[in-house]
Formats: C-alpha cells, sequence, structure tokens
C-alpha cells in the first residue's frame, strides 16, 4: 500500500531499512507491544491508537529488513484463518477447532 511505501521510504532515510535486522526490529515490537499492554490496562485510548501503530511501524520494518513484504504476509494469515472454525472463549478468546 502507498502508506506502507512511506513508511518503509521513512526507515530507509533513516538508515533502518539498510542497517538494522529482523532480529533488532523483533525486540523494539516487543518494546511496543509492552506500551500496549501498559495502554490497555490503564484503558487509555489515545494511547493504545499510538502503540497499535508503532508495532505496524516496527514489524513493516522488520518486514523491510528481511525483505519480505508486509502485505503477502497478512494474505497467507488470511487465506489460512479465512475458512476457521472455532468458539469465543467467556474472555473473548478465539480457540480454533483442531
Amino acid at each position: 500500500s502507498e502508506l506502507e511505501m512511506k513508511v518503509i521510504q521513512w526507515g530507509e532515510a533513516r538508515g533502518i531499512v539498510q542497517n538494522s535486522t529482523p532480529l533488532a526490529q523483533w525486540a523494539k515490537t516487543q518494546e511496543e507491544v509492552e506500551e500496549l499492554f501498559q495502554a490497555i490496562e490503564a484503558d487509555d485510548y489515545d494511547a493504545m491508537k499510538d502503540a497499535y501503530g508503532d508495532i505496524l511501524v516496527t514489524l513493516i520494518m522488520g518486514c523491510a529488513t528481511a525483505d519480505i513484504d508486509l502485505v503477502s504476509c497478512l494474505k497467507l494469515a488470511y487465506d489460512e484463518i479465512k475458512d476457521r472454525k472455532g468458539y469465543l472463549t467467556p474472555d473473548g478468546i478465539f480457540v480454533k477447532e483442531a
């Protein structure tokens, strides 16, 4: 998508794509996931939106450092789950059928 390319160009301009690694971006993603957890616990909607956005940026950077297209990853995942059956637990977690 156009926005994904803008994020990649941003990362290239800052040397992230050329000089970082998928492992380094994984660590950055973990940091952002922790911020999301804190925002959820605090019921801070704006902080949640910021954290989700930051997570997406780190995923795009991770894919770019590995020369993988994020949208193709999403398509693979969707193709795997689109016909999946299962149930929702009382706490809101989807459990796939065996």
